[in-house]
């Protein structure tokens, strides 16, 4: 048997399957009713409705490996929680710590070029008494695509997280692997043999570890690559019909196929009432004057990777001191925080794309990466009403094909704090300061608390010095910036020469 398998694990939403931690989301719900041409789309759901839930991000750029991860932390479902954080941090893991799934030495440390984990999340259901979340993993780099997928389940009834097996009754598992087996029959590369022993009861929850709805109600069975077909034939899936799976269903399968035909909207857990997580109201700025960054010294303070949970405090200390800022938001969070989005906008900030799940677009296919960008666009026009016209790459990985894709200014920086590797507010602080210039773009990520708690000091000592604190377009004097062209700082700015 071939089992090349991975602990999946996160969601590029580069494949048509199917987004930090804080605040409640204020995104629309996606489950309008679905047309006739959908119905064998996998049912996917933002709920808005949930009070609390929380988005748990991480991301790094190591000089050998790159990462960023993602995945939902719902109250009341503790259990699916710690099983996603499980997953992520097990691929984290073995992705820095010298060591490959396998044991064998790990990517960070055996590959000429960069490494890279990616790991995101879609909702298969949350309302009634269900949860679905799937995870999708990239890791470069990796035979095939380097894709890998899960779903994780919770059932209320019982508080437990469940393997995707538990849609199926128990004493309809024969029945499932037989049904299929005959539709995997005769396919390009699938042997039966393979197919009998990869489905055998010893492998079957490893093999069956990615089972969705479609919003017609018919189960969908993605079985890993490298497991019944060798690698290159890439993995298999398997749709069964609803007529079909309806005997096979558990009581829970049961509910979780009734939530993908008619989402109720609202989750009930039984879990104790979530204090309201609405971020705190951000104070109004003064009215800041225009500034002419050829005639006094600028810098632009950028933040990547939010909104998040701390991004409600930093605009209000920003706004304290009158400073200006550019976020170079993810589309997952701008979906799940849509009233930071607003709050940035209202506050006079810029907001940029930065991608919608942070993986380095170089290494994806044109098609991928414009569906990187353009969901991320959608997700901030649905909040303030404008699409982003300004780009940050994740990793701040570009090429001429990424360049020519975003069809918007690359915005890159001059100034890297390694926020993300120095959780330390102090040590933050004192790299922006030290190492600024005027007409500098300084990097940094509002999803880590330290980096936040650094502001204060380098507005109060950079304003001691003279310096006003502007958005990336203030910088370069509101003169357009070039589609396709990489901005790292203005060289033309004031104090340079």
């Amino acid at each position: 048997m071939r089992i090349g398998l991975t602990v999946a694990a996160l969601a590029v939403t580069v494949a048509g399957l199917s987004a930090c931690t804080g605040a409640r989301p204020a995104a629309p719900s996606t489950t309008a009713p679905a047309a006739a041409g959908d119905l064998h789309k996998i049912r996917t759901v933002t709920p808005a409705w949930i009070a609390g839930l929380r988005i748990v991000n991480d991301s790094g750029n190591a000089a050998s490996c790159r990462w960023a991860t993602s995945y939902p932390a719902v109250p009341g479902a503790e259990a699916l929680t710690l099983a996603l954080r499980r997953s992520a941090r097990t691929r984290l893991d073995d992705l820095l710590e010298n060591r490959g799934g396998d044991g064998s030495t790990g990517a960070c440390q055996t590959s000429d070029s960069h490494a890279e984990l990616n790991i995101s999340f879609s909702f298969l259901a949350a309302s009634g008494d269900v949860v679905g979340v799937r995870l999708v993993t990239i890791q470069q780099p990796a035979a095939g695509d380097g894709v890998s997928a899960g779903t994780y389940w919770f059932d209320g009834r019982t508080r437990r997280e469940v393997p995707a097996t538990a849609l199926i009754s128990p004493q309809a598992a024969d029945r499932l692997v037989a049904a299929l087996s005959k539709a995997l029959s005769g396919r390009p590369g699938v042997t039966d043999n393979d197919v009998r022993e990869a489905l055998a009861p010893q492998y079957r929850s490893a093999t069956l570890r990615d089972m969705a709805f479609t919003q017609g109600g018919d189960l969908v069975v993605e079985i890993p690559r490298g497991t019944v077909a060798p690698g290159p034939v890439g993995p298999q899936r398997v749709m069964l019909s609803r007529t079909q799976v309806a005997p096979l269903l558990s009581d829970f399968g049961r509910r979780a196929q009734d939530q993908a035909l008619h989402p109720q909207q609202r989750l009930d857990l039984s879990a104790p009432p979530v204090p309201s997580s609405s971020p705190t109201a951000t104070p109004s700025p003064p009215n800041v004057p225009a500034v002419d960054c050829l005639h006094v010294k600028c810098v632009a303070l950028t933040f990547d990777d939010g909104p998040g949970p701390y991004t409600a405090s930093l605009l209000a200390t920003l706004a304290r001191h009158g400073a200006r800022a550019t976020f170079f938001v993810t589309g997952q969070n701008a979906t799940y925080h849509a009233d930071l989005i607003r709050q940035e906008a209202a506050a006079g900030h810029e907001i940029g794309n930065h991608s919608w799940s942070h993986p380095d677009l170089t290494r994806l296919s044109t098609r991928q990466a414009h569906d990187q960008l353009g969901r991320t666009d959608q997700a901030v026009q649905a909040s303030i009403g404008r699409a982003p016209t300004l780009f940050r790459p994740p990793y701040g990985a570009q090429n001429a094909a990424v360049r020519a894709g975003a069809a918007r200014p690359v915005i890159l920086w001059s100034v890297d704090t390694q926020d993300w590797k120095y959780r330390d507010r102090v040590k933050v602080a004192r790299t922006a300061i030290a190492q600024v210039r005027p007409g500098d773009i300084i990097l940094m990520h509002d999803i880590h608390p330290t980096s936040v708690a650094a502001v204060p000091q380098i507005l109060t000592t950079l304003k001691s010095r003279g310096y006003h604190f502007v958005s990336v377009s203030q910088l370069f004097g509101g003169a357009p910036l070039s589609a396709g062209t990489v901005y790292g700082d203005n060289p033309r700015a004031f104090g340079r020469n």
